[in-house]
């Protein structure tokens, strides 16, 4: 059973401290309250406690520019930011800048991941297969401690549910290292796939790791084409095959095929044949081409990305 939780719970390794401009003599304070980060959505919001005429808010993160934008307002009058491509693991640094009554003012939040260094989750990878299985994998960091336990945790939409996996992979020291959800649902092309990996021991914090957003299709290894046969005709070799069956409602156009030919005890190999944005799902080779006893192999991935089958 997926088990759903707060997100706050899995951030309990994040600490966030704000600073305020100070207010000279005769200055007024300002008029920014109340400044708070959702890391879950990626939101800023805060309140404001007179007029202001201007707004900005900006998000500083390491080795990532950075990105200003004026705030919505929401019907209970709190202002917000959303910086949904905002990676949060390396720390962040949040201003939101306002003019009030002619003055300027600027309040800063800082958001930190402790834990000690190299002790995290390394190079996440998902990959979704047969339509609605996901396997995620992970390293273990590399001044991890013996009794590090990791937890990954994975949602569909900024305002859904957020699940923890239910069905962890083991290394052979018993350490977690991979998860394998084994019911995604119906698929949608605009899925968003956010992942986060948190960890736990009894000596020490453990620095979390999350992602940009991923879209759906992105992730997705098909199976290799289904039904290949070879059929000779008077002057070629036709090969037809069907395409695979996909999660998301995509035309057959976006699919890229290598067809690798080689004749049978060779040494010497004949380079693939990629074929993409095919509307027929056949290729003619000619009989002048081949002579002897050749096998023929199918892989198939979508044309934008790089899951081979």
């Amino acid at each position: 059973m997926v088990v759903l939780l707060d997100f706050v719970s899995l951030l309990v390794l994040l600490n966030s401290a704000r600073s305020t401009v100070l207010v000279m003599a005769g200055e007024k304070e300002s008029p920014i309250v109340n400044l708070t980060l959702d890391p879950r959505k990626r939101i800023l919001s805060w309140n404001s406690r007179r007029i202001v005429t201007q707004q900005t808010c900006t998000i500083a993160t390491p080795l990532d520019p950075d990105t200003s934008q004026e705030p919505q307002v929401r019907n209970n009058d709190t202002y917000f930011c959303w910086f949904p491509n905002a990676v949060l693991h390396r720390g962040a640094t949040l201003t939101v800048n306002a003019t009030s009554e002619g003055q300027e003012f600027s309040e800063e939040l800082a958001f930190n991941n402790s834990g000690k260094e190299g002790s995290g989750a390394q190079n996440l990878s998902c990959v979704i297969y047969n339509i609605r299985l996901m396997n995620c994998s992970w390293t273990r960091g590399p001044a991890a401690p013996a009794d590090v336990r990791y937890q990954l945790y994975m949602w569909t939409s900024l305002h859904g549910n957020v699940s923890e996996c239910s069905h962890y992979i083991l290394d052979s020291a018993g350490t977690r290292v991979g998860c394998h959800f084994d019911e995604l649902g119906e698929g949608h092309t605009t899925d968003d796939y956010f992942f986060l990996v948190n960890g736990t021991s009894s000596g020490t914090d453990i620095p979390f790791l999350d992602f940009r957003s991923v879209n759906g299709p992105r992730l997705e290894k098909y199976n290799p084409p289904a039904n290949l046969t070879v059929k000779e005709n008077v002057s070629h070799y036709v090969i037809r095959w069907d395409a695979p069956a996909m999660r998301y409602s995509l035309s057959n156009s976006v699919l890229c095929y290598a067809l690798d030919i080689q004749k049978t005890g060779s040494f010497s190999k004949r380079e693939p044949v990629f074929l993409s944005r095919q509307h027929k799902n056949e290729y003619r080779l000619p009989s002048s081409d081949v002579r002897g006893e050749h096998t023929v192999r199918m892989r198939v991935r979508h044309v934008l990305f790089q899951i081979w089958s």
